[in-house]
């Protein structure tokens, strides 16, 4: 698998993720993966990771920022903490907002290959719901994809550790990326206030955006040097992102009068 980091690198756990395994026939081979899409696990993510790649599809419904000493990119899906203003009581993911890559890998994740330094491995989250034991459950109205014929991957874990891989290599880009902003000093600590239907205020904190004014002000030679590290996609897509808000807003205001979500 691919020589590169990962979220799993210390002790602090990535966001949905508690308990991951490395997946192996010996210890996983009755273990399978139900086909359905429940996404009840982001209900109470009001930020989610997204990489370069996908923010031409995301910044169309969510605000792009970015948190934390690495300046993360996030979209924002939620006004408060704890709540995703996208996800239903049923766990739905509401149409046709773009569904984030990092959502769409769970309960997948690579993680550092404790017996080879270096190597990745595709690891499942045994929390998960969407895990099944055939053995333990053998009749279930799901259907249902094993991990594993025998000691061999399914497709089914073939196609998720092909995903798991491009989003590794999307996430390795994407910080590449981030850093070379960063070293042009672009980044600005930024709070928004947002007012709901009804006159309600809330004022959200502790995020960094990309400072436009002294982006425009950048030499010719820093902005080729963006250009070349494919930067500026990511740059132009935070930047039209921030007519999001708009949309969020929208989505809270839907979710304090109890209508359903658009």
């Amino acid at each position: 698998m691919a020589d590169a980091k990962t979220e799993v690198t210390s002790d602090a756990m990535p966001l949905f993720y508690s308990r991951p395994e490395a997946l192996n026939p010996a210890r996983h081979g009755s273990l399978a993966l139900t086909a359905r899409s429940d996404f009840g696990f982001a209900r109470s993510a009001h930020a989610i990771p997204v990489v370069a790649s996908e923010m031409p599809a995301a910044m169309r419904s969510y605000p792009i920022v970015f948190i934390g000493p690495a300046k993360a990119p996030v979209i924002i899906t939620g006004v408060r903490q704890n709540e995703n203003l996208f996800v239903d009581a049923e766990g739905k993911w509401t149409a046709p907002h773009y569904i984030p890559a990092y959502v769409r890998r769970y309960p997948f994740i690579l993680a550092e290959d404790p017996t080879s330094a270096g190597r990745l491995t595709l690891c499942v989250e045994r929390t998960s719901d969407r895990i099944v034991d055939q053995l333990l459950a053998p009749s279930r109205d799901d259907k249902i994809l094993p991990f594993f014929t025998g000691n061999e991957p399914t497709e089914a874990t073939k196609q998720a550790l092909a995903f798991c891989n491009q989003f590794q290599i999307d996430f390795r880009a994407t910080r590449e990326m981030v850093e070379k902003i960063d070293a042009h000093g672009l980044f600005s600590p930024r709070q928004s206030k947002v007012t709901l239907e009804g006159g309600e205020v809330l004022n959200l904190t502790d995020f960094q955006v990309i400072d436009e004014p002294a982006f425009n002000k950048l030499s010719d030679e820093a902005f080729l040097d963006l250009r070349k590290s494919g930067a500026l996609g990511l740059l132009y897509c935070h930047l039209a992102s921030t007519n999001s808000w708009t949309s969020l807003v929208h989505q809270a205001s839907l979710r304090k009068a109890g209508r359903p979500s658009t």
